[in-house]
């Protein structure tokens, strides 16, 4: 068949030409080693936190190296695109400090784009009118009926399932037949005609698993849907080609399709990137691993940790330590350097799935924020509670030298630095005494009392404390031995230990008491600044509470 007449017949107004195409997406000038990576979401609204994974270890690849990374965005499916599917994107992202070099936002359309895949139909029109010049590509004017016949046939003889070789039934259709199909009207796709090269191999080399064979494409795979649009899989041959991609960061269950992938490359006669397949986030179910499923699993979302109060930090370095092995072996060896400092090695990530460890995750996060200093921590708090916790936002904007102290409270111990918060919601559980409008205390609290107190001992400890709070002095725990003496309670612990039964308790039990009273918690930071925060009126109200509920 004539190649040229039928490419005419199917394109007659693409006039473009892959000669055209190259000047207009001319090789990058780029330093040698440089890599171009991508990433090439769909704007459906959802971020997936292996897609966070690809895009960091992407970023940091092209930043490392003084290349380019840039955001292309595979909207042809319009019926799943969320409006401000993009924004959303970039937005999620860069709160991870995963920034794009160029893509479909103000100054970021460069040279290489349109950078949406719905602008680019014209230019894979021209790749694949060429292919059907070179007799590489047909018409295929086969119904779902049609190809389920077919399908039903394989199953029952066995074959492998697939539009190929004898199966194929559009494939050596002549120009006549396919003419008269097109001026009729009949809706058609457009296939590849893949050579049928039976036992034939292709060896492909990837960078972490090292040399992998596997059988060379048969299938007569879509390039062009029915309505012009293509398929992923050629889009994405067109796209990194003239877009100049030298490494496509992709999970490992992509890699059954290289054989496809670049036999499409050899076909249009274009040079294919390198293809760095990487593990997949896994998770135990049972006693069998899994990938994280955004059906099953909460944090398989990006959203999830924003949602949380995850600094975003945490995140990232949690994902640095699955990504490279040794990561915390360097994190340990310059502890005065961040986890942008980094270099990220190719050769140490990991070959079969990492498991999603939250409880590391959540270790990674408590130091972190122990690092913090006050001024950062109340700036990601404000960030964070402005969304997703009113109530913690309106006392520290109401009360902003009040908050900080509640910061020092729960982050310092005496000179100690304390790791027990790793994620900002945790403050509302921790430290609602605090930060809950007194209405909401009060409504919710439950007291965590030892059986070992009397409701006499309760009620005459917070009766006694009521009439001096001593919050104007510097020495309050002075003040609390004094009182708790003539109750039976030693002010010394040492004699108390000797003579228990000498005592009603010792001072730590009334202190205790009015911690209980004042807080709800057993434990909790330094009460005397506790109570300064919350101010004498408060603490009155809360101490009353308590005699009631008693």
């Amino acid at each position: 068949m004539d190649g040229n007449k039928l490419a005419e017949l199917i394109f007659p107004n693409i006039r473009g030409t892959i000669a055209q195409l190259e000047e207009r997406f001319p090789k990058r000038e780029l330093p040698e080693g440089a890599y171009v990576t991508r990433f090439a979401p769909s704007p459906t609204g959802y971020m997936h936190i292996g897609g966070l994974y690809a895009a960091m270890i992407s970023s940091r690849l092209a930043r490392q190296t003084n290349g380019v990374f840039y955001l292309r965005i595979e909207d042809t499916d319009k019926k799943r695109e969320l409006e401000g599917g993009v924004q959303e994107i970039i937005q999620s992202l860069a709160g991870y400090g995963v920034e794009f070099d160029e893509g479909p936002f103000a100054g970021g359309e460069k040279a290489y784009g349109p950078y949406k895949q719905s602008d680019r139909k014209e230019i894979y029109q021209i790749c694949v009118k060429e292919l059907m010049r070179a007799g590489h590509a047909y018409p295929c004017f086969c119904t779902a009926d049609s190809l389920d016949k077919i399908r039903r046939e394989q199953e029952e003889k066995k074959d492998d399932i697939g539009y190929y070789g004898a199966y194929a039934c559009c494939r050596n259709l002549s120009y006549e037949q396919i003419e008269e199909k097109v001026n009729a009207g009949i809706p058609y796709v457009i296939r590849l005609k893949a050579p049928q090269a039976e036992g034939k191999h292709v060896v492909y080399t990837d960078p972490i698993r090292g040399s992998i064979e596997m059988p060379e494409n048969k299938m007569d795979i879509v390039l062009l849907k029915s309505d012009g649009i293509p398929t992923y899989h050629f889009a994405h041959v067109v796209d990194d080609y003239f877009m100049r991609t030298n490494l496509v960061v992709r999970g490992d269950e992509w890699m059954a399709s290289y054989p496809v992938h670049k036999q499409m490359f050899d076909l249009c006669g274009f040079q294919a990137p390198d293809y760095l397949h990487i593990s997949p986030i896994m998770k135990m179910d049972g006693t069998a691993k899994r990938k994280l499923s955004k059906r099953k699993d909460p944090e398989a979302a990006v959203s999830y940790y924003l949602e949380q109060g995850f600094p975003a930090d945490s995140v990232k370095e949690y994902l640095l330590t699955v990504a490279n092995s040794d990561y915390e072996e360097w994190h340990i060896a310059n502890p005065e350097k961040s986890g942008e400092d980094f270099q990220l090695s190719i050769s140490k990530m990991p070959v079969s799935g990492a498991l999603f460890d939250m409880a590391k995750l959540l270790n990674v996060s408590r130091e972190m924020i122990a690092s913090f200093s006050i001024s950062e921590c109340e700036k990601q708090i404000l960030a964070w509670a402005g969304i997703y916790e009113p109530d913690l936002y309106e006392f520290a904007m109401s009360h902003s030298k009040q908050f900080q102290e509640t910061i020092g409270l729960w982050k310092m111990s005496g000179k100690k630095v304390r790791k027990d918060v790793a994620k900002w919601n945790e403050l509302m559980q921790m430290f609602d005494y605090l930060y809950q409008p007194q209405d909401k205390f009060e409504q919710k609290v439950t007291y965590e009392l030892d059986d070992k107190y009397t409701k006499e001992q309760l009620k005459e400890a917070v009766c006694a404390y009521k009439k001096d709070l001593f919050l104007e002095t510097g020495e309050w725990f002075e003040q609390m031995k004094l009182l708790g003496e003539p109750m039976g309670y030693c002010p010394n612990m040492k004699e108390y230990k000797k003579h228990p039964e000498d005592y009603k308790g010792s001072i730590s039990d009334l202190c205790s008491i009015i911690r209980v009273a004042v807080t709800g918690h057993k434990n909790s930071p330094d009460l005397y600044t506790i109570m300064k925060v919350l101010g004498e009126e408060v603490v009155r109200k809360r101490l009353d509470q308590f005699l009631s509920w008693l």
